[in-house]
């Protein structure tokens, strides 16, 4: 196996109810319940709306250099999300509309780059088919390799494995390793619980119920006049 240029071609996948789990679960929620630092970097921002949920399969790329994501849209499944370091590169584009557009139709639910894209327009208008990248250029590809498909990578400062349940929305993407999925959708569900009680309050009683601004004031030793 030569490291910098191998294809892994499969992996253990997280069973479909377990990834279904957070279907309709905001990022932000379950950031909170992941210690806060969870979410990839704010660079890496969403290209169009709706929720991205699914199985990543990973890609690293060589800079500006798309090849291996050729053969990863290939071998993806229906239900992968493409998840592609691309070393933060953003002046050439690693996909753009008729790459998407292929992802979209073999049943993948989405990709996520850490490089840039191009034919963002058309990108935003797909349907069911969410993009995240850090940018956009005009400048197209090489096709040289070498790269490597399923292994661990670094997409917006997080590491990723393959397998991992991948979760974007609106402000931002984060991955979860199967084996504690069911831990943190518990405690996110928990989360949403709470956050309707205390939204009841504030919409019904105009009320923000959150002693622990007061006790935090006083603990820090603040003066209020």
């Amino acid at each position: 196996m030569s490291v910098g240029c191998r294809i892994i071609q499969d992996f253990p996948r997280p069973t479909t109810e377990t990834v279904e789990r957070f279907r309709g679960m905001a990022v932000a929620n379950i950031d909170d319940c992941m210690g806060r630092i969870a979410a990839v970097e704010a660079a890496i921002e969403p290209v169009g709306k709706g929720q991205l949920l699914g199985t990543a399969f990973t890609v690293r790329l060589p800079q500006g250099d798309n090849l291996m994501f050729h053969a990863a849209m290939d071998l993806a499944q229906r239900g992968d999300v493409i998840v592609i370091d691309a070393g933060g590169f953003t002046d050439r584009a690693i996909f753009g509309e008729l790459m998407a557009t292929y992802c979209k139709r073999r049943g993948i639910c989405g990709i996520v780059c850490d490089g840039a894209i191009r034919d963002r327009e058309s990108l935003a208008a797909m349907v069911d088919f969410p993009v995240y990248a850090r940018a956009a250029t005009p400048n197209g590809p090489y096709k040289n390799g070498p790269g490597e498909i399923n292994v661990p990578v670094t997409v917006g400062g997080k590491i990723v494995y393959p397998g991992d349940i991948v979760v974007g929305d609106q402000d931002g993407v984060l991955f979860i390793r199967p084996v504690q999925a069911d831990e943190i959708a518990n405690a996110t569900r928990a989360v949403v619980e709470k956050e309707a009680a205390i939204l009841d309050h504030i919409v019904n009683d105009g009320i923000y119920i959150r002693p622990w601004v007061a006790e935090t004031l006083q603990s820090i030793g603040c003066t209020i006049l």
